[in-house]
C-alpha cells in the first residue's frame, strides 16, 4: 500500500513521529548499556529494556501513521511488537543460564558474582554456628528468624 505524505494529518505525522523518536532513543540507551557494561550478565539487560521499550514506541509510532493515512485501524503491528517482546528476554534469559552454567562448570571466579560461586554472603550463618530454623518470610523478602528450641 502506498499513500503520500500529504495524506497524513498533521497531528498524526506529530505524534507518531514523536513515538518513533522516542522508541528510538529507548534502543539507543540500550544499546549504550550493552557497551558500557562490564560483565556478561550485567550486559544482558540492557537488550531487553532496548527492544521491548523501543521497539513498542516504534510500533505504536507507525500504527499512527499508518492508521491515520489508510483511514483504517492497522493492529497488524501488534504482532511485531509482541513477538519481539516476549522472544527477547526469555531469549537472554536462556544465554544468562547457559553463560551461569558454563562459568559453574569450568570454576570461573572471576567472570560470576559472589553469591553464584557461593562466596560470602550476609544470609549465610558463619561456620560452626548452630543452623538457625527461618520460616519463609512475611512477603516482604525479608527473613524471619524462628525462636530455637532449647536444649536440655
Amino acid at each position: 500500500m502506498t499513500f503520500d505524505h500529504a495524506d497524513v494529518p498533521l497531528w498524526a505525522a506529530i505524534l507518531g513521529s514523536a513515538l518513533l523518536l522516542v522508541g528510538a532513543a529507548l534502543t539507543l540507551i540500550g544499546t549504550f548499556g550493552l557497551v558500557r557494561l562490564g560483565s556478561f550478565y550485567e550486559r544482558i539487560h540492557a537488550p531487553t529494556l532496548g527492544t521491548s521499550w523501543g521497539a513498542g514506541g516504534m510500533v505504536l509510532g507507525s500504527m499512527v501513521i499508518f492508521s491515520a493515512a489508510s483511514a483504517r485501524p492497522v493492529v497488524h503491528e501488534i504482532l511485531i511488537w509482541a513477538f519481539v517482546t516476549i522472544t527477547t528476554p526469555v531469549t537472554l534469559m536462556m544465554l544468562g543460564r547457559a553463560a551461569l552454567y558454563r562459568d559453574r562448570s569450568e570454576n570461573n571466579p572471576g567472570t560470576l558474582p559472589e553469591k553464584a560461586m557461593g562466596g560470602p554472603d550476609p544470609d549465610r550463618q558463619k561456620e560452626g554456628e548452630r543452623p538457625e530454623t527461618v520460616a519463609p518470610g512475611d512477603g516482604s523478602g525479608h527473613r524471619v528468624e524462628m525462636p530455637q528450641p532449647e536444649s536440655r
